[in-house]
């Protein structure tokens, strides 16, 4: 459905250090990186992060969310315990949700921007 998402962040150098670590157990790498902006992504940059100097407000109220595929259970766990590594909060322990499906496992984190990030997959390995 979605080409791409993007996302404002208020130090473009901290939040590329945060993705760069945090997207790499999912399999996606930086593939644009430019004075204003970073895209990540496999084959072409989806998600993307710009300088702004005014972000959206953290607001756990709002709904927003971004979530991330993964394509193992492991790959949810490294994704988590980067995160909080590199300065992110935890925001919900890599785990099952079988309120959603039987097989969905996901962790969640905030970003340094107070940004609700997930990582899920629906592997059973």
């Amino acid at each position: 459905m979605f080409d791409h998402v993007s996302i404002g962040v208020r130090d473009l150098a901290a939040a590329g250090r945060f993705y760069d670590a945090a997207l790499q157990p999912l399999g996606y790498t930086r593939l644009y990186d430019g004075p204003h902006g970073l895209g990540y992504g496999r084959a072409r940059p989806q998600f993307w992060l710009g300088q702004s100097p005014s972000p959206v407000p953290p607001d756990p109220q709002s709904g927003l969310h971004l979530c991330f595929r993964a394509d193992t259970r492991g790959a949810v766990d490294a994704f988590h315990a980067i995160a909080l590594a590199r300065g992110g909060h935890d925001n919900g322990a890599p785990g099952l949700r079988p309120q959603y499906t039987p097989t969905y496992y996901a962790g969640f984190v905030l970003d340094l921007d107070g940004y609700r990030i997930e990582a899920v997959t629906f592997s059973v390995d």
